[in-house]
């Protein structure tokens, strides 16, 4: 059990490092990342979109894949994309406000 959570700290750190395509900020600070589960070397992501129409889905679940295959004892990844709950902008990490605020973007 231990083990588990330890390597579930490990996926969550290792996903801050995959930024999200629009904005330089990761997928983590943005509220894409609803839960990570390992099992066996199984690693599961559940997570969402900021919209149903992302044109980027395919890119950013690509960069998920390969961070997560290089963490020690990861074997596979699996991705869950839920629509419920939705995303909304209260996702967003301070840090990621922060950042957008710099930008001149809005994060209400």
């Amino acid at each position: 059990m231990a083990e588990t959570k330890l390597a579930e700290k490990r996926c969550w750190k290792a996903l801050k490092e995959v930024m999200d395509p629009e904005f330089p900020v990761s997928v983590v600070d943005m509220g894409l990342i609803y839960g990570i589960e390992e099992q066996d070397g199984v690693v599961t992501v559940t997570m969402t979109y900021t919209a149903v129409s992302c044109a980027c889905m395919e890119w950013i679940e690509g960069d998920i894949r390969k961070r997560l295959l290089q963490e020690a004892g990861v074997e596979e990844v699996e991705i869950n994309v839920v629509w419920d709950p939705p995303w909304t902008a209260e996702r967003l990490s301070p840090e990621a406000r922060e950042k957008m605020k710099t930008w001149g973007v809005s994060a209400r």
